[in-house]
């Protein structure tokens, strides 16, 4: 079970469909979307590489505020005008 913002939860079993064949249901409110294992597989693997590209994305911002953070106005010139104010 998984809670989510809004105060639902979003159930996921492991089920076996009237041929006998295993399937995956994700339940969410009065919704139930029923998966092959391939198809869970190939889910699970987009919210992955959705969730890292979302945690590089604030990687890179925090990592951003804090290199603008720590630099001084001086600092900001670039490599030119610091090799010359030597």
């Amino acid at each position: 079970m998984i809670e989510l913002d809004s105060g639902d939860t979003l159930n996921i079993h492991l089920k076996e469909d009237a041929q006998g064949r295993d399937r995956v249901e994700l339940l969410l409110q009065q919704c139930t979307l029923a998966l092959t294992p391939h198809q869970a597989r190939v889910l699970a693997t987009e919210l992955i590489m959705a969730v890292n590209r979302a945690e590089v994305r604030n990687n890179l911002k925090n990592s951003q505020n804090m290199v603008r953070g720590a630099q001084s106005p001086n600092q900001k010139r670039g490599l030119f005008s610091q090799a010359f104010a030597r």
